[in-house]
């Protein structure tokens, strides 16, 4: 894992890009750095007459624009008892403006085939726009709209709507979660009340729902002008063209009020302060502990990066040895240094295995801190930090988002897009030297505030003289709507040069270009895919070995997952650290990972490393070490991670659907995880007969993607494929069950619950069927995308949810449709109704403008589709995996345009029937379960985590 904070993430991408603009090519023989001389970044910065700073960046690798316009505007510009305004005002944006009517923004981005979305943090608010390249004039349309011709559509009903939809987001986010509540607990303290970063940027649930639309139009008034704010566009645009666009939609909104930019605010402790929280959602003991640093871009800021990732990430770290592997005291620990606008915090976070104490831990970090101090650091462990920083540069701008985020963070933080080098010269800069300076200035026997979130009734747990933090939990209470007037008043429109109630005209769709890609298969069975792509060097590749926990056996569930991690801990002939530093030295990434179906070698590297890379994946996967103690942590770890997750209502939810859908006979009814028992069952004989008799080319498919053709990349598989002997592997087969005949509500009880989760579906289909692709489509406007019916409703209309989805997730094998949300727990029973009415009223057809619209979203959006490595890769492993065309996307294409309305009736009849369906609820019982009883369902029934059947007798209500 690499740095953690996310200014360093810019930072951590931007890496070397000092060689990227300065260094040229100048003959064949620098063949080290020949990838990094083929990329730039230029960009041009102007102004206009009203404050609206403007970065431009062509970039004609695909035929789509990025706009991103990041505000000078977070929650560090609240005052105390107005908190959450920023994150309430980013939601409340995407609702109408002047001349875009009610929830069409979402709409008309996707109508063009484009995405978007927002962001707020402590220090900025972003909007984002991905579209083809012929929609980037509707771009200009909608944002600058909303820029200056919004405020008069600020009504009552709009803004309770989006106040109840950003309270269920802290709900779900924050109060449904184990260690939701941590961060509030440590900024309260760290941050001395009035500082901006005092609060939350999601704000206190008091000043949400205290909030007027007065204040709003205040906020808005100062702080959302084109004079605190810079628009990035970025992408295959000519400049001309754009340059009109941007003045003729922006250059005539007036400027606003002058926003300061804030002065630095860091902060001091005079003592250590300690905080205790018995946790709704904990099952196992967490710990934090803080210490205020500095703002960014400071020199003791890129120091302080570094010391975070010394100090905890990998196998050399001290945190790690002290707490892992010498004292078993937990599974993981990581440190890392946020620097902010204002203000900066160190943070070490660490969960306990079950039953063990934080005092012990904060105990151990003393140790781990001296073991630090004796060991010292080393020139290659700064360099192995930075080896990795490369990669990771060139994945942060793989996409024109990418480039537009960095572009505009950098102008609005920095003062100029171009900071980017200085950043980087910055980075190189840091010294071992300097990691323990900043050591010995901010951590070492420096006051920390340390937060105990330990399980309920645990407080014998929580680190030493910790007094009980002040959580404010809300309280769970009948739903009463807000009644809101409907004035239906005519908005007043702001004067504008031009008639702005008119859309401008797409022009024309860029065609779909599939990009061309090669297969073969090795003499040893492994099927080959690749395509090659040259914008950036870099190579990214999975090997997939079919099977996963489809090769669990029923007593040894989870023997496939642990495979998993075993392999990754070390080679015959390199133990784990050795193995942790040469990946890192390559500056490259190897994970290895279980799925229902297949177990996956991924990979990143630098494609002047893809051989060294591609050796270290044949020894990991050819000379397993089969570490005994490494064996023994990870095993601590799984079963640690099962026990908390039993408390997180969303895996509950899983767990139980899947049981419920599949049944006990079919090996998807269990986690792949496995299950404390069987785990705790599992031995290292077992994962060896696993490997011995499932590991394959015969049933394996390798793919590739990177600026590198094929006869390079088959001959980085040279040695695998003549040492990788094929082997038969029989993958069993488990009869599907499909035959629910009844509508059954079943309700998982975790009490106090501030959202259910719900999960409404049944098994439907597999992901080969003919009319599976079909069927995704005549989905998309239920609950396909944020347009979806069921959002609008349940979202938009209602305000019950942050989000609500359907859809269908058939494989090989056949998986279920389902209809999803959580929603606020005194709304669960009307959510539960709001979806089986909708799922029936869509068996009725939609209207020719929906079905329009699931078109155009779904075909244009196309265009966006081959831009990133990443993207690229999983369309290999669809062709590999399901035995699909390398032009399959073209043949979807056709499904699309030729759908008609009585087809999409037809597949909505045949593949929903909400008659029949599970109805899952994870939520407070006491308040929610007895108005399901007498609601309808053929049968109402109260289940345990393990989905099985609890008498209501027995339940506390």
């Amino acid at each position: 894992m690499r740095i953690q904070v996310s200014r360093t993430l810019i930072i951590v991408m931007s890496f070397l890009f000092f060689a990227v603009v300065s260094c040229k090519k100048e003959t064949d023989a620098q063949s080290e750095n020949e990838e990094v001389g083929k990329l730039s970044i230029d960009f041009e910065k102007y102004e206009l007459e009203n404050g609206l700073q403007v970065v431009l960046h062509q970039d004609k690798s695909d035929p789509i624009v990025s706009v991103a316009i990041q505000y000078g505007v977070g929650s560090n510009r609240e005052k105390t008892g107005r908190t959450g305004f920023a994150h309430l005002f980013e939601h409340m944006l995407f609702q109408e403006s002047e001349n875009v009517p009610q929830d069409q923004f979402f709409k008309k981005i996707q109508d063009v085939g484009g995405t978007l979305n927002g962001g707020t943090w402590q220090d900025g608010t972003i909007y984002y726009e991905v579209v083809p390249k012929n929609a980037m004039e509707t771009v200009m349309w909608l944002e600058s709209d909303r820029m200056g011709f919004l405020i008069n559509t600020v009504t009552e009903s709009a803004f309770n709507n989006q106040q109840e939809v950003v309270q269920n987001e802290k709900r779900q986010r924050v109060d449904n979660n184990p260690y939701g509540h941590t961060s509030w607990v440590i900024d309260k303290n760290i941050f001395p009340e009035g500082h901006p970063y005092n609060w939350q940027v999601i704000g206190e649930l008091v000043d949400l729902q205290n909030a007027t639309v007065e204040d709003v139009k205040e906020f808005y008034d100062k702080y959302y002008g084109p004079n605190n704010a810079t628009l990035v566009l970025a992408g295959d645009f000519e400049t001309a063209d754009a340059k009109a666009m941007i003045e003729k939609y922006f250059g005539e909104i007036k400027k606003r009020q002058p926003v300061e930019k804030l002065k630095v605010q860091n902060v001091t402790l005079s003592e250590t302060k300690r905080f205790m929280h018995e946790d709704n959602f904990a099952t196992t003991a967490q710990l934090n502990m803080v210490w205020p640093t500095v703002e960014q871009y400071t020199k003791d800021a890129y120091a302080l990066d570094f010391l975070g990732e010394l100090l905890a990430e990998g196998k050399k770290a001290p945190l790690y040895k002290v707490l892992v592997k010498e004292k078993e005291l937990t599974s993981d620990t990581n440190a890392w240094n946020r620097s902010m606008e204002i203000a900066g915090k160190f943070r070490i976070n660490v969960t306990a295995n079950e039953g063990k104490s934080l005092a012990d831990i904060e105990a151990g970090v003393f140790e781990a801190f001296k073991k630090f101090e004796t060991e010292g650091i080393t020139d290659t462990d700064i360099e192995r930090i930075k080896a990795g920083l490369e990669t990771d540069f060139y994945n942060g701008i793989s996409s024109v988002l990418g480039k537009s985020f960095r572009l505009a963070q950098y102008n609005v933080f920095a003062g100029d897009p171009g900071f980017i080098t200085q950043d980087i010269e910055n980075i190189k800069a840091v010294t071992k030297e300097d990691v323990i300076r900043v050591y010995n200035t901010y951590i070492k026997d420096k006051p920390y505030v340390i937060t105990s979130f330990v399980p309920k009734g645990k407080t014998d747990l929580a680190a030493k003289d910790s007094e009980i933090a002040n959580v404010v939990e809300e309280e769970i209470k009948e739903n009463v709507e807000t009644a809101v007037a409907d004035t239906k008043e005519e908005i007043e429109k702001t004067p504008s040069a031009f008639d702005r109630s008119v859309a401008p005209k797409e022009g024309e769709s860029p065609k779909l270009n599939v990009p061309s890609s090669w297969n073969t298969t090795l003499s040893n069975g492994m099927k080959v895919f690749g395509i090659e792509q040259n914008e950036l060097p870099l190579a990214n590749f999975s090997l997939v070995i079919s099977g996963g926990h489809l090769l669990d056996s029923f007593d040894k569930v989870g023997v496939a997952n642990l495979m998993t991690d075993i392999m990754m801990e070390g080679t015959a002939t390199k133990t784990p650290e050795q193995l942790e530093e040469e990946i890192e030295l390559l500056g490259a990434s190897i994970n290895m990972y279980t799925t229902r179906e297949s177990i996956v070698i991924s990979g990143n590297t630098l494609v002047r490393n893809l051989d060294k890379t591609m050796d270290l994946v044949e020894e990991i996967l050819l000379e397993p070490r089969w570490d005994e103690e490494e064996f023994a942590r990870i095993k601590t770890k799984t079963i640690n991670d099962i026990k908390r997750s039993a408390a997180n209502p969303n895996v509950v939810a899983r767990n139980v659907y899947n049981k419920v859908l599949y049944g006990d006979k079919h090996i998807f009814a269990y986690p792949t995880i496995g299950t404390v028992e069987s785990v705790e069952s599992i031995t290292m004989d077992d994962l060896k007969q696993f490997y011995a008799n499932n590991f394959s080319p015969s049933v394996s498919r390798f793919q590739i993607v990177g600026d590198i053709n094929k006869d390079k990349a088959l001959a980085a598989l040279t040695n695998l494929e003549s040492k990788w002997a094929s082997k038969e592997v029989t993958i069993p087969e488990y009869e599907i069950v499909n035959n629910r005949d009844k509508s059954s509500l079943y309700f998982v009880d975790i009490p106090n619950a501030k959202q259910s989760v719900i999960n409404i579906g049944y098994l439907s289909m597999a992901r080969t069927n003919e009319d599976y692709f079909p069927a995704t489509v005549m989905n998309y406007k239920l609950g396909g995308s944020f347009s979806g019916n069921v959002n609008l409703i349940l979202r938009e209309e209602k305000g019950y949810t942050y989000g609500a989805r359907t859809g269908f997730s058939g494989t090989k094998i056949p998986g279920s449709f389902t209809a999803s949300s959580s929603v606020r727990t005194n709304t669960t029973f009307e959510s539960v109704k709001i979806f089986k009415d909708e799922i029936e009223k869509y068996k009725n057809g939609i209207s020719q403008e929906d079905l329009e619209f699931t078109k155009n979203a779904l075909i244009k959006s196309n265009a966006r589709r081959f831009e990133t490595q990443g993207a690229l890769l999983r369309m290999l492993q669809d062709i590999g995996n399901y035995d699909l065309a390398p032009d399959y996307i073209a043949k979807e294409e056709a499904v699309i345009e030729g759908m008609t309305l009585e087809q999409h009736k037809a597949l909505a009849n045949k593949y929903l029937d909400e008659s029949k369906m599970a109805y899952l609820v994870i939520g407070d019982a006491a308040t929610q379960f007895e108005q399901f009883k007498n609601a309808g369902f053929d049968e109402v029934l109260m289940l345990d985590k393990d989905a099985k059947e609890v008498k209501l007798s027995d339940v506390k209500m």
